[in-house]
Formats: C-alpha cells, sequence, structure tokens
C-alpha cells in the first residue's frame, strides 16, 4: 500500500513506482489501443489527463481514433474533505472562513483534478460558487512534469526518427496550459475580457466575478441556476425554444471566432448552460486565440473549397503552418488536388468544418509543417459545438449558420469606391512593371553574354537517389574505419605494448572492440535496408 499524505497525495518518492504500477496494470508493453491509452492516462492522474486533453486538441500527433477517444477525458476526481477545502480558504484568506462568507455547501458541486467548486452565499446574501485549487496540485504535477521530460529526452537519444511533431513542445503546452488555468487571476482575466468582446449580443452571457475575493487559488462567482443545454426536456419543460437557443450558440460561437479571435476552447455541454433565455458561458479557463492572418486564412480556405480555387487553398494552408523544412511545392500542390476532388462534389451545406480542419492539419502533417496551435484548437471547438447542435436542433446546419455570417461580412466589407482604387493601384503596378520589360531583358541578355548568369536548378525527385549515396558513403566509411582499426590492433598487438590484459596489449583490445561494434552496426544497417 502507498503512502499518502493527509490531501491523498502520493508522497514524491513513490509516484515514480506508481507510475509503472499503473503501466504493468494495463499491460503497456503488449501494446496499445485508444481505449487502453485513455484508461492509462487517467489512472496516472491529474497531469496525464490534462496532456491526454492537450494531445486530443493535436490531430497532427496521433491517428483520428486515438484523438476521438482522448477528447472523452474529463478530470473528474474523489472530493476533498470539506476540512481540507476550509483550510485552503482560510489559509489563502489569512482569516476565518465565516468572516467572508455566510455559509458554504459542505458537499462539493463540482470536484476536479486541479480545482473543486462549492456553493456558498456571500455575508450580503448573494449566492456564488467557490472555486479552490487543491493544496498540493502544483507541486505533484511540477514533478510528473520533470518525469516526463527525462522520458522524453530518453526517447530522443535512442529514437533516430526526427518527425514533425515535438513530444517536448507538446509537454511544454500542456504545462504553460495548466499552469494558465492553476492561476485564478487568469481565469478571472479570461472571463472579463470574454465579457467584453460578447457585450453586445443579448443571447450570451458568463458568471461575474467577485474581484475582491478572487486570488491565485481561490475564484468567486455568481452561481448560475440555470439547465444544461442537452438537457432537452428539461429546457422544452421550462418553456424554452431548443432550436432558438441552438442557433444562438451557434452565432455566437462563430462570431467568437470569426470576428473575435478568442473563443472557448472546450466547449462541451457541461460547460454551456441556459439562464433566462441566455447561453451562460463556463469554465473558461482555457481560451483559444487565432490572429486576425489566421482568420483571413480559414475563411480563405473555405472560399477556395467553394470555388474549387486550388492556389488560393495553397496560399491558405501555408498561412496556417509553421514550416519545418524544405517544403517540395509540387507534391503540396498534388496533396491539394486530392483534398480538392474529395470534397468536389459537395455543397456548401454539407462542408463538415472539423473534418476539412483534419484535412488540412493531415496536409501539413505530410509536408513537414508544424500546426498552430489555434488550428488545432479550433478544430475540436468547431465539432463539439456540432455535436451539440446534433443533440438540440437537428434540422440546423452549423455551417448554412457560418454561410450566414461570412455573407454578412463580405456584404459589410465590400466597398465599390474602394474596390475601383485598388484596381486603379494595381493597374498602374501592372503597367509600370511592364515598361521596365524591356530594360530587364536587355540586361540578362548582357550579363548571359558576359558569362555572368546563373541559373538554380531544382531537381524534383532527386532527394531520394541523394538520400542513398549518402548512406552508401556513410557505410564505406565506417568499413574504412573498422578495417583502420583492425589492421592497426592486430600491429599493436605483436609489441611489447604496456598496459596488457591476458598478455595482449590492452589498446590492442579496445581496437578490436571498437572494431567489432562498427561492424555489427554496419550489418544490422544492412540487413534492415536489404
Amino acid at each position: 500500500m502507498l503512502k499518502r499524505d493527509k490531501y491523498g497525495y502520493i508522497s514524491s518518492s513513490m509516484r515514480l513506482r506508481q507510475m509503472l504500477s499503473v503501466l504493468r496494470k494495463y499491460d503497456a508493453v503488449r501494446g496499445m489501443n485508444p481505449v487502453r491509452m485513455r484508461l492509462i492516462l487517467e489512472a496516472l492522474g491529474p497531469t496525464f489527463v490534462k496532456l491526454g486533453q492537450v494531445i486530443s486538441m493535436r490531430p497532427d500527433f496521433l491517428p483520428n481514433e486515438y484523438i476521438y477517444e482522448l477528447s472523452k477525458l474529463r478530470t473528474r476526481a474523489n472530493p476533498l474533505p470539506f476540512e481540507v477545502i476550509k483550510e485552503v480558504i482560510e489559509k489563502e484568506y489569512a482569516q476565518k472562513w465565516s468572516n467572508v462568507f455566510k455559509q458554504i455547501d459542505e458537499n462539493a458541486l463540482g470536484s476536479a483534478s486541479i480545482a473543486q467548486v462549492h456553493r456558498a452565499v456571500l455575508k450580503t446574501g448573494e449566492k456564488v460558487v467557490i472555486k479552490v485549487q487543491r493544496p498540493g496540485i502544483y507541486d505533484i504535477m511540477t514533478q510528473d512534469i520533470m518525469l516526463l521530460k527525462r522520458t522524453v529526452a530518453l526517447l530522443q537519444i535512442f529514437s533516430k526518427s526526427r518527425d514533425v511533431v515535438d513530444f517536448t513542445a507538446v509537454v511544454d503546452e500542456m504545462w504553460t496550459i495548466t499552469k494558465q488555468e492553476m492561476d485564478f487571476m487568469m481565469e478571472a482575466d479570461h472571463i472579463d475580457e470574454f465579457r467584453h468582446l460578447n457585450s453586445d449580443d443579448t443571447h450570451v452571457e458568463c458568471p461575474h466575478v467577485y474581484r475582491k475575493l478572487t486570488t491565485a487559488r481561490i475564484l468567486v462567482m455568481e452561481y448560475v441556476d440555470g439547465i444544461r443545454i442537452d438537457e432537452i426536456d428539461k429546457l422544452k419543460q421550462a418553456g424554452y425554444n431548443v432550436e432558438t437557443l441552438g442557433r444562438n450558440l451557434a452565432k455566437n460561437y462563430i462570431k467568437q471566432i470569426i470576428k473575435d479571435g478568442y473563443f472557448h476552447a472546450d466547449p462541451h455541454s457541461g460547460n454551456v448552460w441556459v439562464r433566462d433565455g441566455k447561453i451562460v458561458w463556463l469554465d473558461l479557463g482555457m481560451m483559444g486565440r487565432l490572429s486576425q492572418q489566421e482568420r483571413n486564412a480559414l475563411k480563405k480556405a473555405i472560399y477556395a473549397l467553394v470555388h474549387n480555387d486550388t492556389f488560393s487553398m495553397k496560399s491558405a494552408i501555408l498561412s496556417l503552418g509553421i514550416p519545418k523544412g524544405r517544403i517540395d511545392h509540387i507534391k503540396l500542390y498534388e496533396d491539394i488536388d486530392t483534398l480538392m476532388l474529395r470534397y468536389s462534389d459537395l455543397r456548401f451545406e454539407e462542408l463538415n468544418l472539423g473534418r476539412l480542419s483534419h484535412d488540412i492539419i493531415a496536409v501539413l502533417r505530410r509536408h513537414n509543417m508544424g500546426i498552430i496551435p489555434g488550428l488545432s484548437m479550433f478544430a475540436r471547438g468547431i465539432m463539439t459545438i456540432d455535436g451539440i447542435m446534433q443533440i438540440t436542433c437537428p434540422n440546423i446546419n452549423f455551417v448554412d449558420i457560418l454561410k450566414e455570417r461570412m455573407q454578412s461580412d463580405f456584404s459589410k466589407d465590400f466597398n465599390w469606391h474602394n474596390e475601383l482604387k485598388k484596381m486603379r493601384q494595381e493597374g498602374y503596378s501592372l503597367l509600370y512593371r511592364s515598361m521596365q520589360l524591356p530594360e530587364q531583358i536587355s540586361d540578362m541578355i548582357k550579363m548571359t553574354m558576359s558569362g555572368q548568369t546563373k541559373v538554380n536548378l531544382d531537381l524534383t525527385g532527386s532527394e531520394e537517389p541523394l538520400k542513398r549515396i549518402d548512406k552508401m558513403i556513410n557505410k564505406l566509411i565506417i568499413g574504412i574505419i573498422s578495417s583502420a582499426l583492425l589492421l592497426g590492433s592486430s600491429i599493436i598487438c605483436t609489441t611489447n605494448m604496456t598496459p596488457k590484459f591476458l598478455e595482449i596489449p590492452f589498446l590492442g583490445i579496445l581496437g578490436y572492440l571498437a572494431a567489432l561494434i562498427l561492424c555489427a552496426r554496419l550489418l544490422i544497417s544492412i540487413w534492415r535496408h536489404r
């Protein structure tokens, strides 16, 4: 039995042993499948659950079946005793909890791996919820991160592959997100920013934050007495038009992405409630951001798909990726043509944005390009909202609402005066460059006649033969070095050089061993590529 402290956490000296026992319990050495991976992550605790959640937002990291299964991860946890919660509150406020709150419900409203939520009543009589961070959670997650990074470092030493996916970057991203979620002052900032950006939407709201009572480890918000968006029967009994609620939800989420570039990154049904006919967004600890350039690239990709414009789609995909090396543009065009062909028979209303995002991410991955975090969060968020709409209002298409929004934006942004001015500027620029062509051609002819012209050739398909030649040269060099070691060691063994081992010069033995290792590596390499 592993020793635990008063908060239920395992001591640091036992953590590694517990992790190994979990892997043994689920027989991880016999292979992995999506369900087994999810169960292992849940059993390993909050750090690994959070890692799984971050990976589920990175379709470039694992196959779709794993991404789908990991998206089910929720940071549920057994509730802590109320005495522990009171202790944290009093330590944070440096006074008795009864001096701040009139009443606190001892039964937890919700309990996750990072925090626990309780109903409470302020001295003024206002109903609130208190989100209290679990004591010691930062330390145990820091310890897990340290173990993870050591494991990743070992994997990088023994692995020869250098894929687009950087697991160290994924761990760092997860730790950055987790630290933000553990800083409740930052979550309060997220809530205030979200409220400000959505202040003009009469169908949406989020809880009010009591700033004077909020600290880095305690968040006090108004109590939302509402109904979850997926509780259809309760919504209908309360007199709500469920389809109207679903349409308002979709409109607001599209507005968050296209207009604000600041959107809820985990919009599952537990975080979307209805109160007084309004959509109430909860748990704003994890938010996604898209720059204006990234938003324009997403819109360009949709327009390109509708108009079958391969060139515009390529431009959009390059804007959404982070190049990690040389890009084969001809192969990229071929993959984009295949992508366009897949959607060519679809009407706009039939477009699945989540699927399109995953397909774009797959193209980026094949061409050695990293993924901007906002794109993977966008893909997950869109698929989650679409799933909610299929429950609440299956007759309303999410993409139809997106189409309405994009058409409205185009109408607002389009201005005949500005378009004519732009055409005049582009026409003048084209005329000016055309007038320079004779001079440029004359310069080119002069440089050619004087032998100064340089031509850069990009030989498509030459990479693989060059790689093979490079491997052959490497093997040849290893063979020469091994032969030199064997010959040199044999000469040394005929001398009386000291020190000796079993009457054989020690330096000669080392030479033989080195030659043997090199030869073994060379033979293994030849056998693998035979």
